[in-house]
């Protein structure tokens, strides 16, 4: 059994959890269990990063002390990952003095022993939306091209990591595929923002920012805010404490959004190899998610708060179109005329269709019992094609989830096209038969395929068929009808 390590980007603690970082959530977790069917052991690690500036005006302007705000917001994105059905082994929180901060005083001192830390004054643009320096080369018209704000100009003294004397090791690290960063237009900016990688601030004087973790042997300075989130994805293997679970390191996947892309493959690597542990393999990076062709905004109203989308559709209807509509490695679009069209045409006309006639065939025309049995040459055939699963396991590895989706949509497609030139409601006697079993092996297939994307649903349909799912179907399972509800009800017609 081979060991797999997937951790999410850990949710910035100044607001309630966004749509965007629920779709991280459900594509992490749609990997974590497909490796998990592969027979993986796997650690799966989402979380709160509850450190820095923004976070604590934001819990100012509420007037809430800073504790209080990031428990609450922390609270929140524990239930979002439940009612999103996640699997995650682990939830770490950056405020956690027993679980995380040994860990990141432990690195800050490994970096002081290399000599990769050194303390001087600077002088710069601050955007508190990064929590980050940027260079002025990197204003449009005087703001931050991300957040549209105007930075901060500020001169402080703080301590510096020697981002700069790691470059040549990152960049062949990258370049070897040992450090993989999909898809690959995002190595290719990586590898651009290596040519001007400078060392780089790690802490913030204490009187200006008291909130966070004070810097190991001096208590003037405050660290950076991504010097000590990025450590969360060790501090939750026992780095610093029990290292037990640091058998996991190095993490198999850190997947993350587009605009964290260069601290993660650039400040934790270096802050990595300066320590003596392992890079990750690999970084997935998915996209931005807009409302009908829009930027989210407050001010346009087309925010969505992914507990309320959760209290109008049920968790695998979201996972299913955030998977399927929003291209895994890029920017894609949300709208509710694009849910609705997608919960009528795949879900309730498609997948629940091909279930609920199947289901009824079986149990009105054989009793509600069968064993699936052996078949004919052409129907073997039929079945061995749908049975090829290579397109699939190639977009997981690939990070094309909606990819992987469709490759089980089409099989979808095979199982209700096949009834339909069948028609084994016209069939009698062993024909009958042949074609109920075939298609019933059929939707048993799909249903292992769904189990990564769509859990709660595979379940209820293998326990429809009483079949215990397995990735092939033996020829003696033995098929008994229990039928309940629908799996997506048709909306009414208005």
């Amino acid at each position: 059994m081979a060991r797999f390590y997937i951790t999410t980007s850990i949710m910035y603690a100044n607001a309630r959890p966004h749509v965007g970082f629920a779709l991280e959530m459900i594509q992490a977790d749609a990997v974590a269990r497909y490796r998990r069917l592969m027979g993986d052991e796997v650690v799966f690690c989402t979380g709160t990063d509850e450190h820095g500036t923004k976070v604590m005006r934001t819990a100012e302007q509420a007037g809430t002390p800073t504790q209080e705000f990031v428990d609450r917001v922390a609270a929140e994105v524990g239930t979002l990952a439940r009612r999103l059905n996640t699997s995650n082994t682990d939830f770490i929180r950056t405020s956690d003095r027993v679980r995380h901060w040994p860990a990141a005083e432990r690195i800050w001192r490994e970096l002081v022993a290399r000599g990769d830390l050194y303390k001087r004054s600077y002088e710069g643009y601050y955007c508190v939306g990064h929590e980050a320096f940027i260079k002025e080369s990197e204003l449009e018209n005087g703001l931050c091209p991300l957040h549209k704000s105007t930075p901060e100009r500020l001169q402080e003294e703080n301590w510096f990591f020697r981002l700069s004397k790691y470059r040549d090791d990152i960049r062949k690290l990258i370049e070897s595929g040992r450090l993989a960063i999909v898809p690959e237009t995002r190595t290719k900016e990586l590898l651009n923002l290596l040519d001007d990688a400078e060392d780089v601030s790690f802490s913030r004087p204490a009187q200006q920012l008291p909130w966070g973790i004070p810097v190991p042997d001096d208590p003037t300075q405050t660290m950076y805010v991504w010097a000590d989130a990025l450590t969360n994805y060790i501090s939750v293997l026992g780095y610093g404490t029990d290292e037990a679970r640091m058998a996991f390191w190095p993490a198999s996947v850190h997947l993350i959004g587009k605009d964290i892309l260069r601290f993660h493959a650039m400040v934790w690597p270096a802050m990595l190899i300066s320590a003596g542990l392992e890079v990750p393999r690999a970084i997935f990076v998915h996209g931005f998610i807009t409302v009908d062709g829009q930027k989210m905004s407050k001010t346009l109203g087309n925010v969505i708060d992914p507990l309320e989308l959760l209290d109008q559709q049920p968790a695998d209807v979201v996972r299913y179109f955030m998977l399927r509509e929003i291209p895994s490695t890029e920017d894609g679009d949300f709208s509710w005329k694009s849910l609705e069209s997608r919960y009528v045409s795949d879900l309730a006309n498609g997948l629940g269709n091909l279930v609920q006639r199947i289901a009824t065939l079986i149990e009105t025309k054989l009793g509600g019992t069968l064993t699936i049995g052996s078949f004919d040459q052409e129907t073997e055939k039929i079945l061995e094609d749908l049975r090829d699963t290579k397109g699939y396991h190639a977009a997981f590895a690939d990070f094309r989830l909606h990819e992987a989706l469709a490759h089980v949509w089409t099989r979808i497609g095979i199982a209700n096209q096949y009834i339909n030139d069948r028609e084994p409601w016209k069939q009698e006697g062993e024909a009958q038969a042949l074609t109920l079993r075939a298609v019933a092996a059929m939707v048993l297939h799909i249903a292992w395929l769904l189990q990564p994307f769509m859990p709660e649903t595979a379940e209820k349909i293998g326990a429809t068929f009483g079949v215990a799912l397995t990735e092939t179907i033996r020829s003696d399972a033995r098929v008994s009808i229990t039928k309940g509800s629908p799996l997506f009800p048709r909306p009414e017609k208005k």
